[in-house]
This record gives structure tokens, C-alpha cells and sequence, in this order.
């Protein structure tokens, strides 16, 4: 499935080299047409970033993606400092069908998994932004990258496995926002692995050459942001390449 992404800073559109506030690109778009335009495409899931929100949780963009979800008509899923019940709550209530959670799933995976088991596995997608050291290991990143998080992949996934976890969307940090292609081993060895779990893939596309190789590694969706912000290809290019289940 093709994800298409766009990234907001104070209502403006914008891609981050490697998470890096100070590496800013910003898109004279209007988000809310840009996304109309790639439901239009023929996107059925978008995905958006509040990085205000994740730098700054006293200003999230909650009355923008308001305005976002009652524009478009297809599912959308949302992150960027999700840091509390009530925050997960406003999201579903705006119509957002899935809040997306990161760093908050290494800090307090208790308090994460709480909401799991109430709201269900469908209203959470755990985002998972993994530094791979030379040795192979998975490790997980918190707080925008800016720290290490110390734990392992395979150990936050089977804590969450408890909880039934069914969506998760896994960055390789090296590639994101690099438009050198996707780390296909990694999807390969998750969608293998666990195959249970949804795998979103996200970081470094830059071809329909790397949609596809995506797409062989049975990772179930991809996100991308910049290469579409670029016009490296359509929305419509990239689900021809790989068709929405």
C-alpha cells in the first residue's frame, strides 16, 4: 500500500534531513489541497507529522489536522508528540483513524500498552525509528532522534505483542530524508519474522524502482514524503507500481 506523507511546521509543509530541525525544506503547498490531491491519486491512507507538536507538546497542530481530516474522505494517521490519553483521545474524536506513537512507547510502554487495550489495536500505529549498529542490532530511537533510546526492536515489539499489536511503522534513520533507497533487508526480516504485524516501511525512497523493492519485501505499506514533494513520481505512478490491497 502507498502511504503518501506530509510533514508540519506551523502549518507549512516541510521535510527534515534525517530529523534535523536545522536541515528544513519547506514547500509553498497548502497541506490540506496537497492531500486532496493525493486522495484524488488514489491514495486510500495519509500520513501526517506534527513536528511542532513533536518538538513543542503545548503546540500541536490539533486545529489544522481538524480542518485536514474534514477535507479528506480517506483514512489518515497521525504523530508528532503524542505524549498523553486525552491527546489520543482529541485525535480520534477530530476523525484521525490511527495515532501514530514513538518515543512515548520506549519511555512508558505501560502507560502505551493501557491504551491498546482500550481503544484497540487498530486506533495505534507504533513508530519505530531504529539506529542499526555495525553488528546488526536494532536499536531504538526516542524524542526526535535527538537521544538514543537503548532498547531493542525485537524487545519493544514483544512487549507490545501482549497487547496485540498489529500496525508499525519502522524507519532506518540513516536513509530518512535521504532519497537513497529503502532498507529493504531490514522489512524483509520484520515481515518474515512477524508476520502478524503490519509493516510500514519509511525512509530514503526515492524511485519506483524502490517502491517495488518494498513492496517484494512484503512490507505492507510505504510512506513517502519527499519524493512526491519533488515530483520524482506521482501518487498515481507509485500505486500502479504497487496496487492498494
Amino acid at each position: 500500500m502507498i502511504i503518501p506523507a506530509i510533514d508540519l511546521i506551523d502549518g507549512q509543509v516541510v521535510r527534515l534531513y534525517q530529523g534535523d530541525y536545522d536541515k528544513q525544506t519547506t514547500f509553498d503547498l497548502s497541506p490540506l489541497a496537497q492531500l486532496q490531491s493525493y486522495q484524488a491519486q488514489g491514495a486510500k491512507l495519509l500520513h501526517i507529522v506534527d513536528l511542532t507538536g513533536a518538538k513543542d507538546p503545548n503546540k500541536r497542530q490539533t486545529k489544522l489536522i481538524s480542518e485536514l481530516a474534514a477535507g479528506l474522505d480517506v483514512e489518515i494517521q497521525v504523530g508528532g508528540g503524542i505524549r498523553t490519553e486525552e491527546q489520543v483521545v482529541e485525535l480520534l474524536d477530530i476523525g484521525v483513524t490511527r495515532v501514530v506513537i514513538g518515543s512515548l512507547a520506549v519511555k512508558e510502554p505501560e502507560l502505551v500498552k493501557s491504551w491498546f487495550m482500550k481503544y484497540g489495536s487498530e486506533a495505534i500505529c507504533l513508530a519505530l525509528d531504529v539506529n542499526i549498529s555495525d553488528t546488526g542490532e536494532k536499536i531504538v530511537a526516542v524524542s526526535g532522534w535527538q537521544s538514543g533510546g537503548g532498547k531493542s526492536l525485537e524487545s519493544l515489539v514483544a512487549e507490545f505483542q501482549t497487547v496485540g499489536l498489529k500496525h508499525a511503522l519502522v524507519t532506518d534513520i540513516s536513509r530518512d530524508g535521504t532519497l537513497t533507497g529503502a532498507n529493504t533487508e531490514l522489512y524483509t526480516e520484520l515481515a518474515s519474522t512477524y508476520p502478524d504485524i503490519l509493516w510500514q516501511a519509511s525512509g530514503g525512497i526515492a524511485t519506483l524502482d524502490n517502491v517495488a523493492a518494498v513492496r517484494d519485501s512484503k512490507a505492507s505499506g510505504i510512506i513517502i514524503g519527499k519524493a512526491l514533494l519533488i515530483n520524482q513520481f506521482t501518487v498515481k505512478e507509485a500505486i500502479q507500481c504497487w496496487p492498494n490491497a
